[in-house]
C-alpha cells in the first residue's frame, strides 16, 4: 500500500450523510494520486510497516473539512467602485451615479480597456484571498466586457488564475448581465448577438462551462433568457440564473424548468419558485454580501427551501459593486447572522451544496474516491468557522493532495 500523503490525528467534518457534519474525532485521512484513498479512527489506521507514505502530518487534533467551494463569483473584472460606495453613504441614488457615468458601465468601462495580462494581475489578489481563508474550487462569471473580445479575456483569465494558483477554475458565460451603452436603442439585436454568436464561439473555444444571466428588471426579462438557456441546451451546456433579488419574475421556475444548477440570490423567492426548484433539484445560492452590501431588508425565504428540501449553499459573489468580499467564510457567517442558517447549513453551504450547485460530484465531503481538497483549521469545532467574524482560521490548505504553497512556488 503506497500513500502520497497521511494526516493523523485530526477532528473530521466530513459533511458525508445527511444530517450532521459527520464528525469523526481522533482520525486518519490518506490520500494518493490526488484523491482521499482511506479515512477512519486512528486505531484503525493500517500498520505503517504495511504501508509506505512518502509524507506524513500530525494535526494534533485539529479540524480538518473538505477544501471551500465559492460557488457564485464575478472575480475578474478592471478597477474598482470604492468611490460609489463613498458616494452612496454620503447620499447619492444609484440613479444619479448611474447618470454620472458609473455603475455596472464603470466596470465595463474599466474591464474593456484592461489587457488580459492586465487582468489577471488584478484579479489574482483576489483569487489568493480566498484560497488564503480555504477555497480551493471557484466559479468565475464573464459579464463585465458586454463585447466579444472583451468577454472572451474575462474567461481566459478566469481559466489562467486556475492555472497560476492551482485552484479549480469553473466559468459561467454572463453575457446577459446588462445591456451595454452602445446597444440601448436595439436590445433585441444584443439578445440575438449574444445566443447566435458569441456564445456559440466561447463555448467552441472551451471557455464557458455554465451559462448564466440576470433575469430582472434592470436586466433581462423571463422571454430573453429562456432564449439564452434554449442556445445552451443546444450546446449541452448546463445553466443557471440571477433570479429574484429585487423582484418576482419567476426565473427560479424558469432556470428549474431547463433543469438548471443553480438559482441565486432569491430575496423575492416565491413559494411556487420554491416547488419547482424542489422538483427539478436546483440548488438555491443565498449571497449575504450583496444583501449587506445593499443593504436589503427583504430576506429569503429560508424556511420554505428547508421545509421542501431545497439543497441551500453560500457564496461571496465577489464583484465590485455590489458585494466586495474575499472570505467565503465570513459569507457563511453572515449567512447565519442575516438569514439564520444554523453552522451546519451555513457549512454544507460552502462544501456538498456548493459542489452541487456547480455540477460537480467528486468534492465537497470527506470520502474515500473524492478529490483531496482539503482545509485543515486553526479550530477543534466546525461552528467555529461560522462564530470567529474574520480573521485567518485556515492552517493549511491542500488541493488534490498538494499544498497551497507549494503549488504557489512552483508557478
Amino acid at each position: 500500500m503506497n500513500w502520497d500523503l497521511l494526516l493523523t490525528n485530526a477532528t473530521l467534518a466530513t459533511f458525508t450523510g445527511d444530517p450532521g457534519y459527520g464528525s469523526l474525532d481522533d482520525a486518519a485521512v490518506a490520500c494518493q494520486d490526488g484523491k482521499i484513498a482511506w479515512l477512519g479512527s486512528m486505531r484503525d489506521l493500517p500498520s505503517m510497516s504495511a504501508t509506505q507514505v512518502r509524507e506524513i502530518h500530525d494535526l494534533e487534533g485539529a479540524l480538518l473539512t473538505p477544501g471551500l467551494i465559492d460557488c457564485h463569483t464575478h472575480l475578474v473584472f478592471g478597477g474598482d467602485r470604492a468611490h460609489e460606495f463613498d458616494l452612496r453613504l454620503n447620499g447619492a441614488t444609484y440613479e444619479d451615479i448611474a447618470r454620472a457615468g458609473g455603475g455596472i458601465v464603470s466596470s465595463v468601462r474599466a474591464t474593456r480597456s484592461a489587457s488580459e495580462d492586465e487582468l489577471l494581475e488584478q484579479s489574482l489578489p483576489r483569487a489568493r484571498a480566498l484560497l488564503a481563508d480555504g477555497v480551493t474550487t471557484l466559479e468565475i462569471k464573464s459579464g463585465y466586457g458586454l463585447a466579444l473580445d472583451a468577454e472572451r479575456r474575462m474567461l481566459r483569465v478566469a481559466r489562467r488564475i486556475g492555472e497560476t494558483l492551482g485552484v479549480h477554475v469553473q466559468t459561467s458565460f454572463l453575457g446577459l448581465h446588462a445591456l451595454p451603452p452602445e446597444y440601448t436603442d436595439r436590445r433585441d439585436d444584443y439578445v440575438s448577438l449574444v445566443c447566435n454568436e458569441w456564445l456559440p464561439a466561447l463555448a467552441s473555444e472551451g471557455l464557458v462551462d455554465a451559462v448564466d444571466a440576470f433575469c430582472e428588471g434592470i436586466g433581462f426579462t423571463r422571454a430573453e433568457t429562456r432564449r439564452m438557456f434554449e442556445h445552451a441546451q443546444v450546446l449541452g451546456l448546463r445553466v443557471k440564473l440571477h433570479a429574484e433579488q429585487l423582484s418576482d419574475l419567476d426565473g427560479a421556475a424558469l432556470v428549474a424548468a431547463f433543469d438548471g444548477l443553480s438559482a441565486d440570490h432569491l430575496e423575492y423567492l416565491s413559494t411556487a419558485g420554491v416547488q419547482a426548484m424542489a422538483h427539478a433539484g436546483t440548488v438555491a445560492v443565498l449571497l449575504p454580501g450583496a444583501f449587506y452590501a445593499l443593504r436589503e431588508t427583504k430576506l429569503p425565504p429560508v424556511a420554505e427551501l428547508r421545509s421542501h428540501g431545497v439543497p441551500i449553499a453560500i457564496a461571496t459573489d465577489c464583484n465590485p459593486g455590489t458585494s466586495p468580499l474575499l472570505s467565503l467564510r465570513l459569507a457563511a457567517s453572515m449567512a447565519c447572522t442575516l438569514f439564520r442558517l444554523t453552522p451546519e447549513e451555513a457549512l454544507r453551504g460552502v462544501t456538498v451544496n456548493a459542489a452541487r450547485a456547480l455540477g460537480l460530484s467528486d468534492r465537497g465531503v470527506l470520502a474515500v474516491g473524492k478529490r483531496a481538497d482539503m482545509v485543515a483549521w486553526h479550530a477543534r469545532q466546525p461552528a467555529e468557522l461560522c462564530y470567529w467574524i474574520g480573521g485567518s482560521l485556515a492552517r493549511q490548505v491542500w488541493i488534490g493532495g498538494v499544498p497551497v504553497s507549494a503549488q504557489f512556488q512552483s508557478t
